[in-house]
């Protein structure tokens, strides 16, 4: 995500027009096609539909069905068999009822497999397990045994996903991490598929970090390969992921018109055009058709937030810099006139925007709107931070940058507005909590700056912006970047960690901002992945969006 720092990973050599390049990712997807119909299986929406309600039935009396028959271990590979599958909201009350079960009911005669699915399954879900059960695993020495290395890769692949659950200062799941990725390497070319696949992206991004509408995209492949599989379950899925699709697509065809309005009118030319990676992290954040408001909200926030930023950081005067900041603290479209011309019609259209998300909403709902004008109004505030310590090249200090960059990654602001589109889970409470930046804020907006700053060293950064967390680290320690670099990567580890613990100390309640805070995290990870940015960079998504938008899913 990290609007704020869009312009961080550009290569220094690269001029303003690279900046303003157009998306490569198949644009006349979005803007130029009214019909999908050449990438969709025969049989019409409508039928797809109803044979998905009628399967959706079926599925819920069989699951109510084997709730008390099947044992943990079943039960425990249907649940996570049906989230990977992307099917988990239409089940979730069932689901609840099973993980109640699966909490109080202890394998203890089960392998390492069953053993550690169990344990991410709890965790993931924001109930606590203990890491003692992966006790029985461990050798005298309390090293995990060599013997779980030749005969288990599901075992050791479960062992390694769940060990990213891990909480701070769990050191057996940090020794479960270096002792299952060195033996999941070693073994990925020697094992079949699936499970060679699924290795494979695990040790690019383990499960429990990898979106999961991706996954989704994989696994449905993937589970019709397993002799076990559910035909109902597999027919279910592939229905449902080519619904959901047909949605998607027809919100990317109205994103891409909205943006194409917005971005030839502002003229903002040295600010990028990336309207259908945006909706890309979008989907990878939030996928369900059911929070398609929220989608849209972000979106088109993203967009917007990313032409301001892109204005503080590669084009404005500090002067320009202050008047931004001075007319979106003012809110109001007769304050237009403070504004350099070439600023006017992005700050008219931001306002005109935001207006029109409060006519969406239902009058008992229009309350969060107030929530959002003062995050995004704290947004300007801190660009203008930023543009200042860039202008006089000051040097903060590691606890500076890092107060500053919990904001300026935008994570807190876009947290708020995905909340606006959700329904009445989405309480005020929910909305007071996020506007505090909590821990659990605070950390999910650390993963997205130190995975934007790493990229951002690696790359090369724009000559206007100012010290990333590398570069910062580097200069108050007195050491090298790439030292500076492990550090940083370390630090990301442990708000990963803090991510998990938070997600079970929370109040319930507030497990929809919990869980979106999460999937910003999970989002990140992928446009980020080996230090790439692939918002800046937009080929780096092309296979990933084709696929994941237009590969046919047969039924």
């Amino acid at each position: 995500m990290a609007p704020s720092k869009v312009a961080a990973g550009m290569n220094g050599q690269a001029n303003r027009a690279n900046i303003a390049k157009s998306s490569t990712l198949v644009p006349a997807t979005a803007a130029d096609t009214t019909s999908h119909d050449e990438f969709a299986p025969s049989g019409s929406e409508q039928w797809m539909r109803e044979r998905a309600e009628l399967l959706k039935g079926q599925v819920r009396h069989l699951f109510n069905a084997i709730l008390e028959a099947l044992d943990v271990a079943d039960l425990v590979t249907y649940v996570d068999t049906l989230e990977r599958l992307g099917l988990e909201n239409h089940f979730r009350e069932v689901i609840g009822v099973a993980l109640n079960r699966i909490r109080a009911e202890e394998p203890e005669s089960h392998g390492l497999h069953i053993v550690a699915l169990r344990f991410r399954l709890l965790r993931q879900h924001g109930i606590w397990v203990s890491s003692d059960v992966f006790d029985k695993f461990r050798d005298q020495t309390c090293r995990f045994s060599s013997s779980l290395c030749s005969d288990d890769p599901s075992g050791l692949l479960s062992l390694y996903n769940a060990a990213h659950m891990a909480v701070p200062g769990e050191v057996v799941l940090d020794d479960a991490i270096t002792f299952a990725r060195g033996h999941l390497m070693d073994i990925k070319g020697k094992v079949k598929s699936p499970i060679s696949d699924q290795i494979s992206r695990a040790l690019d991004i383990a499960l429990p970090r990898f979106t999961r509408r991706l996954e989704t995209m994989h696994y449905i492949t993937e589970y019709e390969h397993e002799e076990a599989h559910n035909s109902l379950l597999l027919e279910l899925a592939r229905l449902n992921f080519i619904l959901v699709r047909a949605l998607h697509l027809r919100e990317l065809k109205d994103l891409s018109l909205w943006w194409r309005d917005l971005y030839d009118t502002v003229k903002l030319k040295y600010a990028r055009d990336r309207m259908v990676e945006i909706y890309f992290w979008t989907c990878g954040m939030l996928h369900e058709e059911e929070y398609s408001l929220g989608r849209m909200f972000f979106a088109k926030t993203f967009g917007m937030v990313s032409l301001m930023d892109d204005t503080f950081d590669v084009h404005a005067t500090l002067e320009e810099c202050h008047k931004l900041k001075e007319a979106m603290q003012r809110w109001d479209e007769s304050e237009v006139t403070i504004l350099p011309e070439y600023l006017r019609m992005l700050y008219i259209k931001t306002l005109s925007n935001f207006k029109e998300f409060e006519d969406i909403l239902e009058p008992n709902k229009k309350y969060r709107m107030a929530y959002t004008k003062e995050a995004y109004k704290l947004c300007s505030q801190n660009y203008l931070q930023e543009a200042i310590w860039s202008s006089q090249k000051y040097q903060p200090s590691f606890k500076e940058h890092e107060e500053l960059s919990i904001m300026t990654s935008g994570l807190p602001m876009l947290t708020i507005l995905t909340l606006v589109g959700y329904g009445d889970e989405a309480t005020q409470e929910v909305f007071e909590w996020v506007s505090s930046v909590p821990e659990m804020v605070r950390a999910g907006s650390q993963v997205t700056r130190f995975l934007n700053d790493l990229s951002s060293y690696k790359l090369g950064k724009n000559k206007k912006d100012m010290p990333g967390s590398v570069e910062t680290y580097m200069v108050e320690n007195g050491i090298t970047g790439e030292e500076a670099a492990a550090a940083i990567a370390a630090l990301l580890e442990n708000r990963w960690r803090i991510l998990n613990q938070t997600g079970m100390d929370i109040d319930h309640t507030l497990l929809p901002a919990a869980q979106v805070v999460v999937n910003m995290a999970r989002a990140n990870e992928i446009i980020y992945l080996h230090g790439r940015d692939a918002y800046t960079y937009g080929a780096d998504l092309k296979d990933l969006v084709t696929t994941l938008f237009l590969k046919e899913v047969p039924l």
